[in-house]
């Protein structure tokens, strides 16, 4: 480990995701953080367990003592979480010294004091599954969140200047970097651990994932008091999502025509695939697919001219393909383990064994609901299971590809057999084959089942992808 730093200080506040940081830092074998060690109210945590042998009668009589001990954690790099309003005589001794590290997060101050409002109301500070969540709304006061930025904005200028004069740099890593594991491998690094993580503890969940404009009971007052004030981005959808790579060895190329087809999961892939075989008239097999980046751009230097290119769906269409697909049934390409644990935490009403005789259209539409406001709580990253590529929305899988690149075309499902034609004609395709016909789902369409409610579930679960490809309802496309 390196010697640069001793240890190292958080400089955050309430409800900019510290604790999730604090976590994931703790995940690393050789970084310790000792939580909120300086609250004026508690010792790191509400327990007020001492902290390396330092107890809170110790720390309030010298907190000297405590920042000596923590330099000196014999497990690894130890640090703390330090507020603007903990105690004020540790900022002096810790800002002058440069083997502490500093690290700062930082938070939309609106959304900051909207979640803690949201905390002070339900008395929930910690989420660690959607089961146990409380909702509630804030109450927006305009004194209030006057003086709770102004107390933010002085002591940011405090720390940014006292840096400067003293010659130090610091970390500083805004709340939506936390989901980024490679973001918290690089915190490992600035601090001289040489460790890596391979993905991050979410035992913490969101608990407020919904639009603000959902989570303030006077919203509109508080758009009349903010006027003028737009560097808050009010009307940016959340996203909780993790973070997704190109997934190249999914790309499927043409047999011989400069073609790659880049598949979104619970798409119509049959019909693409079935349709890239007729262009070269070879099976399924002839295709190539499973590359790596490296194969992947020796195909594109041996394909000059190529085009590439996905498919978008409508969400709720997408999201009952997924239903039926690997949720509903038990046989293959079902998510057994993933359906037992949805029937048995989170109550949804599926067939024990899969569907059977008995299980009719009204049974269907119920489960199909069910599995909607799963995803809801899912995607928002409120649940112990996995944000599948099934189901994972349209937006973040694409923000996955244009990692390396982006597809040439974004093709909507609804006029796919045009704009094949197209595409397949600009790479020079001479033969440019029909459209063939899409599987059906089983043992139910979404036309069987889809109504009003449906589509109000399925917007709500997907209200990124509503906005960023502006969606409108199943039935009017």
């Amino acid at each position: 480990m390196s010697q640069q730093f001793h240890s190292f200080v958080v400089f955050a506040e309430m409800r900019t995701g510290s604790n999730f940081l604090e976590t994931n830092l703790n995940a690393f074998d050789s970084i310790r953080c000792h939580g909120e060690a300086f609250n004026p109210h508690f010792l790191g945590y509400p327990s007020n367990d001492p902290i390396l042998g330092v107890d809170l009668a110790t720390r309030d009589a010298d907190p000297r003592v405590l920042v000596k001990a923590i330099e000196n954690d014999p497990s690894g790099i130890g640090g703390f979480r330090y507020f603007h309003d903990h105690d004020p005589r540790v900022f002096d001794q810790i800002i002058a010294d440069k083997g502490c590290a500093k690290i700062i997060l930082t938070r939309n101050p609106v959304e900051s004091y909207v979640s803690w409002k949201i905390a002070q109301a339900t008395g929930q500070w910690k989420l660690t599954d959607v089961k146990a969540r409380k909702s509630g709304q804030a109450v927006f006061d305009a004194g209030e969140f006057e003086r709770h930025l102004d107390a933010l904005q002085q002591f940011q200028i405090t720390l940014l200047n006292r840096l400067q004069v003293s010659g130090q740099t610091a970390f500083y890593v805004a709340y939506e970097d936390l989901q980024n594991v490679d973001v918290m491998n690089g915190i490992a690094q600035f601090l001289g651990v040489d460790e890596t993580l391979e993905g991050l503890d979410t035992s913490l969940k969101k608990q407020n994932p919904s639009p603000i404009s959902a989570k303030v009971r006077n919203y509109e007052d508080m758009l009349v008091s903010l006027a003028g004030m737009d560097r808050f981005d009010l009307t940016r959808t959340p996203n909780f999502e993790p973070r997704r790579g190109p997934n190249v060895p999914s790309y499927v190329a043409a047999a011989e025509a400069s073609l790659l087809y880049m598949p979104l999961r619970s798409g119509p892939q049959d019909q693409v695939m079935r349709w890239l075989t007729a262009v070269d008239g070879v099976a399924e097999a002839d295709l190539p697919t499973k590359m790596n980046q490296k194969k992947l751009r020796q195909w594109k230097r041996g394909h000059p001219g190529h085009r590439s290119f996905t498919v978008l769906r409508h969400p709720a269409a997408r999201a009952h393909d997924a239903f039926c697909r690997h949720i509903l049934g038990t046989g293959p390409g079902s998510y057994k383990q993933l359906r037992t644990t949805m029937i048995k935490r989170y109550n949804l009403p599926l067939p024990e064994d899969g569907p059977d005789a008995s299980y009719d259209r009204s049974a269907h539409r119920t489960a199909f609901a069910a599995f909607l406001s799963f995803l809801k709580a899912n995607l928002a990253g409120q649940t112990a299971i996995r944000v599948d590529p099934s189901w994972c929305t349209q937006s973040q899988a694409l923000a996955g590809f244009a990692e390396l690149c982006p597809p040439d075309r974004i093709i909507r499902e609804e006029t796919l057999g045009q704009e094949l034609a197209e595409l397949a004609h600009a790479a020079g395709v001479d033969h440019i084959p029909a459209l063939p016909m899409g599987q059906a789902d089983q043992p139910y369409t979404l036309a069987d089942i889809y109504d009003d409610e449906i589509e109000a579930l399925a917007a709500d679960a997907y209200h990124r992808d509503y906005v960023m490809f502006g969606f409108s309802g199943w039935a009017e496309g």
